[in-house]
């Protein structure tokens, strides 16, 4: 509809009218044109820099951590990472208006009256982004509490689509009562959960506790071993599902409970109790039920929706787990907002497998990267991790530096090794990752702004390797996987041709990126290379709005 009707005739204005009329009435709006313009969202290209001194481990690095605003990272992630990342697990503000929300730079209060406005502003842009992340089989997890609960469950069905909607899960973060409570005592948050494709993603069981494992038994000592019974009669109809059993004690059963029927036929009946499949109790005497052998039922357990501190860990926990890692000078020091190992440990078992990419945008204390290495060290697998932390400065606190001095010191340590808050020493899960800064490059200035690093940065994320730095002084920066090498040329000189004819008869196919591809592809005619642009490749594909942008995406 428009903006200006004063050229409108009244029969114009009527038609409209009946129009808005006849919309849904159900949905979400917020006010998008009346709050300031996101200052994240703008037209730079955005780089990555190594900082070597605060990376971690030998490398080559697959695990990332990247300091900046989220929308910039995520930016170059679409097109380093589209369609390559299994679970997204995110802890966003929850806009509870003490001060846990920046917005262009400023702390959103709760007299703001475009408080919830600005909030969904600022997911919808980023979410939109996370979206294209995601493999078809993928699925993202977003943390809330009651001050936007609402309102992110109808965002995500806006970005994801309602037939995407997986679950919302409760999780119970403190199991004391809070007696001061102005009504009810608040005892859990949510775990909104989507995914790209419900038809295409699918849990993982979660393994049986022991209290699950202790409902087997064997009081009759069948050689199958531990089994559970369960009841035979179900309220699904069936037409053979009516007839009488007789036990064996003598006692006759008419048939199934009123309303119900037997789940099998008699035949199928007589069937399973020849097998000794079928229960009667210790006397022969009870109504029939089925044995489910431990050794014959699904490994592991359907995930629940219900999640209890027992099993994934409570705030408590999250802040004793900080406090032990990084071991702040005083208490109030400890990041507020920490979630538990163990929480994230279920999120990535239910939702990941070795080898998966696990993103988390919103890193907080970098609870998600312990997660990920606990369960490498659990399984063998070789899940990698990319965290995205900013540095939460503001103008009252410049030098604030959460990604680095928090997030990336906690998982260093986690990695290495530490001494505990008891001088015990706990050992190092091994590990590194590459420490990234963002950084900003006007569009009209990239060809002379990028630099040779940066280039070769994101050369690797393109070609989805294992991160290396960038070497000043060689006349090329090479990196191979198994599909052969990629090789990155700073400028052509005869002698980097030479290196260059060297190296593709050692190794054989090649992608070669070059600041003159087509001066090089007169020169070399090998079948075995192919050439790409400099910068211009990366304009395209790092830089340039994507299509994607013109139809109303940042």
């Amino acid at each position: 509809m428009a903006d200006n009707y004063d050229d409108y005739s009244r029969e114009q204005l009527l038609r409209l009218l009946r129009e808005r009329d006849r919309r849904p009435r159900f949905g979400l709006v917020w006010e998008r044109d009346e709050i300031d313009h996101d200052l994240s969202v703008n037209n730079d290209f955005v780089a990555l820099d190594w900082d070597a001194e605060l990376s971690c481990g030998a490398g080559p690095q697959r695990n990332l951590i990247i300091e900046g605003d989220n929308f910039d990272a995520l930016r170059t992630l679409r097109m380093t990472h589209a369609g390559r990342v299994k679970c997204i697990y995110i802890d966003p503000p929850y806009n509870t208006g003490n001060r846990d929300f920046i917005y262009n730079d400023r702390f959103v209060d709760k007299e703001d009256s475009y408080r919830h406005s600005k909030w969904l502003e600022f997911m919808y842009r980023r979410l939109e982004l996370a979206k294209e992340l995601l493999r078809e089989d993928g699925v993202i997890f977003v943390s809330i509490d009651d001050n936007e609960v609402f309102h992110l469950g109808l965002l995500m069905e806006q970005v994801f689509g309602a037939a995407n909607f997986i679950a919302n899960v409760i999780w119970q973060k403190v199991f004391a009562v809070k007696g001061s409570a102005q009504h009810f005592s608040d005892d859990h948050e949510y775990i909104v959960c989507f995914s790209l494709n419900s038809d295409a993603w699918h849990p993982n069981p979660l393994p049986r506790n022991e209290g699950q494992i202790a409902a087997f038994g064997n009081p009759d000592d069948d050689p199958r071993g531990a089994w559970q019974s369960t009841a035979i009669a179900a309220r699904n109809q069936y037409s053979a599902g009516v007839y009488s059993i007789t036990c064996p004690s003598g006692r006759v059963i008419a048939g199934p409970p009123p309303g119900n029927y037997w789940r099998f036929s008699k035949d199928k009946f007589s069937e399973l109790d020849r097998d000794k499949r079928i229960w009667w109790g210790k006397g022969g005497n009870i109504s029939p039920r089925l044995k489910r052998f431990l050794s014959e039922v699904k490994q592991g357990v359907t995930p629940q929706t219900l999640w209890k501190h027992e099993g994934s860990g409570h705030t408590a926990e999250a802040k004793k787990e900080i406090h032990e890692i990084l071991q702040f000078e005083k208490t109030e020091d400890v990041f507020t907002t920490p979630k538990p190992v163990r929480l994230m440990e279920r999120i990535l078992r239910i939702a990941t497998n070795p080898g998966d990419i696990v993103l988390d945008f919103f890193a907080g204390s970098g609870t998600t990267a312990q997660a990920v290495l606990n369960l490498n060290r659990e399984d063998g697998g070789n899940r990698k991790f990319i965290l995205v932390s900013s540095t939460e400065a503001t103008p009252e606190a410049p030098g604030k530096n959460l990604c680095r001095d928090v997030c990336a010191e906690r998982v260093r340590r986690v990695i290495a090794g530490y001494i505990n808050k008891k001088g015990q020493a706990v050992d190092g899960l091994g590990g590194g990752f590459a420490y990234l800064r963002c950084r900003r490059i006007p569009a009209a200035t990239v060809f002379r702004g990028i630099e040779h690093a940066q280039v070769w940065t994101a050369l690797q994320l393109t070609h989805d390797m294992a991160l290396t730095p960038y070497q000043d002084g060689l006349p090329m920066q090479t990196a191979e996987d198994a599909r052969g090498l990629v090789i990155y040329l700073p400028k052509l000189t005869e002698a980097v041709l030479d290196a260059l004819q060297t190296a593709i008869h050692a190794t054989g196919q090649a992608v070669v990126y070059s600041w003159q591809p087509a001066l090089l592809a007169q020169r070399l005619t090998d079948p075995r290379l192919a050439f790409e642009p400099i910068p211009a490749f990366l304009v395209h594909r790092f830089g340039a709005r994507s299509s994607a942008a013109t139809r109303g995406r940042p």
